[in-house]
Order: C-alpha cells, then structure tokens, then sequence
C-alpha cells in the first residue's frame, strides 16, 4: 500500500514538473511609450493563457531595435519604424505590427499653472532649439492671457537614450519648424541644443517632477500617471487642442485611408481643427518566419488576442484604439506570421 501511495506520489510530482517546464517564455524588449498598456496586456493575459509567460524590458525602442536584429529577444518594441536599411540589416523579415496610437505631451513643473498652458508649436520648437529661455516669454504670454507666469528661466529635460518617443516627438518639430529641421533633424537620439537627459519615460517624466521651471516631453499616460501637467498644442489648423483619446484618434483617421501595407507611416502635424499634433502608431516588431514553433504560435495567438480584445483596454490608460480598416489589415499580416 505504502509502495503504491509513493508511485501515486511519485507520478504528481512528475505531473507538476512537466506542466512547469511547459510553460512558455517569450521575451520582448522596447519601446518605453506603450509600457502602461503592455504590462497591463501582458497580465490579463497571463489569466487567460497559463502556459506563457511574457518577459518584456522597458528599455527604449532603440535597445527593441537593436535585440529583434540580434534576434536574442522574441520581440521588439518600437515607436520609430525601422528603415529600409534597418530592415535589410535584419536576418529575416521583420514585421511592423501597430498595436495602439498614443500622444507624445509636452509636460511641465510651472507652480501655480495647471495643466492646459497653452504652446504654439513654433514656440516649443524655440525651447527646444534654447531660443525662448524665459516662461514669460511675450510669445508664451500672448497665448496664454489671464495666467500667470513667472519670470524664471526654462528648464529643458529630454530623452538620453535611443527612443521611439523622441523619434515622435523630433519628427514633430522638423515638420513644424524649418531651423529644427536644417540643425537637429529627426530620429531617436539627436543632438539636443540644451538641456538634461532623462532615461526613459520615467526618467523624464521623475525629472520634470522633482524640477521646478522645468519641460519636457513624454507619453501621455507618464503624464497622468505622474500627475504632470501638460500643454494644449496649437495643431496644423491653428487650435490649440488637449490631448485626449478622440485628438488621438483624430490623427489617425486621414493618414489610415492611405495606409501602406508595411504600416510605416508618420502622424504628426495631421490636418483636423480636433486633431492633437503629436501622435504615433507603437509597433511590435516580429519575423515573419518563426523559428520557434511553439514559441510562434504562442505569439500569434497573443497578437490576436491584443488585436480584439486587447484593444479594449487601450482607452483607460489613455491609449487610442486602431481605427478599424487599419485592424482589418493587421489582422491579414498576423495570418502571415509562420511557425
């Protein structure tokens, strides 16, 4: 009987071992914007499928870049889509996979001045550039009549490192402003004219918290999150527009009708009296030949998961929704993907 009770035993433990060795890893790393909505995908998802588990490295989409070309991650993660050289550097074909839009905010620490301060799309780029040094510029105060602005010098913080948020943000100012465009240009790491670096969202977002006078820019739920205030930006057709799901969602919709069929697109600056100026698809970035076959079909089960019913979870962390012919492609890529 005792003999019989230690096989019994024996063969659960067995059971136990085997179910743990068949979980499944796949790791991702990238794009700090979308963390928010990742990491909160990534644990539902966990409750609907116990046999994968997602390890996902905020680390900027430069490093996502970086390790999907190296292929030592599973995934990539990434504001910036890839070049064609970029592409052609990679061992296999890589896949621009948009998973939500979101909204690159100019965030502030001005004591007294809640969130709404109002900046034309000029003027951040002269802050940028180190050409409006003061908050009460005339320029910044002419747009902002009845508030109250000090007279204290401008504390610039931006990205230190390879980011996808910077390469948003940096395509906004080369399209809006001509000098931005000829000294600095666009990408995920320039050469900022003036200012501190901050690694990360967080970085920038904890080192416009704890800087008074100071600005910088960051995703949209880094802001709310960190309880930053943000500015209205005056967009292509002259309003000043707050960053909202509905402005988001607005920049989308012209540039979706001429999407192409890689999702390689930029939406800054889109024209719209309700569009917010400073938008960007978030993409994961996978091969289309997995190597990995149980690794891939985890994959694509995942990114169908996110394509409907994640996408339901992108409105609460202020994430906007793909619009739906752009879901209608993304879906046919995803059937793509082999394994």
């Amino acid at each position: 009987m005792f003999k019989k009770i230690a096989a019994i035993a024996a063969a659960g433990l067995l059971s136990l071992a085997s179910l743990a060795s068949a979980e499944t890893l796949i790791n991702g790393a990238g794009a700090t914007f979308p963390y928010p909505l990742y990491s909160k995908w990534f644990s539902e998802y966990a409750k609907i499928d116990k046999s994968v588990k997602f390890n996902y490295q905020s680390i900027g989409s430069g490093g996502g870049i970086k390790q999907i070309t190296a292929q030592t991650v599973d995934f990539g993660a990434s504001d910036k889509f890839l070049s064609d050289s970029e592409l052609q550097g990679a061992p296999g074909k890589l896949l621009h996979i948009p998973t939500v839009m979101g909204a690159v905010v100019v965030t502030y620490n001005l004591p007294g001045v809640p969130s709404g301060l109002k900046l034309s799309s000029e003027d951040v780029a002269d802050i940028f550039l180190g050409r409006i040094t003061k908050w009460n510029d005339p320029k910044i105060a002419n747009d902002n009549p009845g508030v109250k602005i000090p007279n204290k010098p401008i504390v610039v913080v931006h990205r230190s490192d390879g980011s996808g948020t910077t390469s948003i943000f940096t395509d906004y100012l080369t399209s809006v402003n001509q000098e931005w465009a000829k000294k600095v240009g666009k990408g995920p790491s320039v050469k900022w004219p003036v200012g501190l670096g901050g690694k990360g969202n967080e970085g920038v977002a904890g080192q416009v918290k704890n800087t008074q006078f100071s600005i910088g820019y960051v995703e949209l739920a880094y802001a709310v999150e960190n309880k930053l205030p943000y500015a209205f930006l005056k967009n292509k057709d002259g309003k000043f527009v707050e960053p909202t799901i509905k402005s988001i969602s607005a920049a989308a919709s012209g540039a979706a009708k001429r999407m192409p069929a890689d999702y390689r697109i930029s939406l800054v600056n889109q024209p719209g009296k309700d569009t917010y100026p400073v938008v960007g698809f978030t993409w994961l970035l996978v091969y289309e030949q997995q190597k990995d076959k149980v690794k891939g079909q985890k994959l694509v089960e995942f990114l169908n998961w996110s394509l409907y019913k994640g996408q339901k979870l992108a409105g609460p962390l202020l994430y906007a929704p793909l619009p739906a012919n752009v879901a209608k492609m993304v879906d046919k890529t995803i059937k793509g993907i082999k394994y």
